[in-house]
C-alpha cells in the first residue's frame, strides 16, 4: 500500500467538553484532514512539543526519547496504519545500529514522538477514505492551535435527523469554523449511513 506524508495541522479542545480534544493531520501537498480524538494529557504532550517549551524535568515523551538516543535508536517515521472501529492503531518504525523494528502505539504517542524527533507521520489511502475529512478552503493557511467552542449541548443528537445533504452542508460549515470535535461527529454520522 501506498504511504500518504500527513503534518499536524491543528489542536483543538472543546471548552464544553473539558477532556475533548482533536489533533487534526493534513494531507502534505493535499486537501484532506484526519482529525483523531485524543486525551488532555495527550494533546498537552504534542503541544508541549510543537511550541517547543522546555519543562523543568523530561515528560514521559521526552524520556522516551532520551532513552531511545542514549542507546543509538532513531524513530525514522510513524505510521498511522489502521483504522477499526473507530480507534486508530500506529506504528513506530525505529532503526537501531543493526536492525529496522516496528513497534505497536497508540497514535496519540506515536504523534508525540513524531513531533519530538521531527520524523515523518503516514497513513494509507483506505484510512483517509474512511475517516479523512476534504477541505475545500484552498488558501494554504495552517494554524498550530485552535481553540473552538461547541455549542452547550454538544450537537450531536440532532444530526440523526438531518439528511445526508444537509450533513455535508454542516460539515463545511463546522470546517469553515475550525470546529473540529463537531466535524468528526458529522463525518461518523455520514459514514455510518454509507454502512446501512
Amino acid at each position: 500500500m501506498r504511504k500518504i506524508e500527513l503534518e499536524i495541522v491543528a489542536l483543538s479542545h472543546s471548552i464544553t467538553q473539558t477532556h475533548s480534544y482533536a489533533v487534526v493531520l493534513g494531507e502534505v501537498n493535499g486537501l484532506r484532514r484526519l482529525p483523531i480524538v485524543i486525551g488532555g494529557f495527550e494533546a498537552q504532550a504534542i503541544a508541549v512539543a510543537l511550541e517547543k517549551m522546555q519543562p523543568s524535568r523530561p515528560l514521559t515523551h521526552d524520556l522516551m526519547k532520551n532513552f531511545m538516543s542514549a542507546f543509538n535508536v532513531d524513530l525514522t517515521e510513524i505510521i498511522i496504519s489502521d483504522l477499526q472501529e473507530g480507534i486508530f492503531y500506529s506504528k513506530l518504525v525505529c532503526v537501531g545500529e543493526n536492525d529496522t523494528v516496528e513497534i505497536d502505539s497508540r497514535t496519540s504517542d506515536a504523534l508525540a514522538l513524531a513531533v519530538r524527533f521531527g520524523c515523518p507521520i503516514y497513513t494509507y489511502e483506505n484510512i483517509l477514505d474512511s475517516a479523512g475529512i476534504l477541505m475545500e478552503d484552498t488558501s494554504g493557511k495552517k494554524k498550530k492551535q485552535v481553540n473552538t467552542p461547541e455549542r452547550e449541548d454538544n450537537g450531536n443528537s440532532d444530526l440523526k435527523e438531518l439528511s445526508v445533504e444537509d450533513l455535508n452542508a454542516l460539515l463545511s460549515e463546522v470546517l469553515e469554523q475550525e470546529d473540529y470535535i463537531r466535524a468528526i461527529a458529522i463525518r461518523d454520522e455520514i459514514n455510518r449511513r454509507k454502512t446501512q
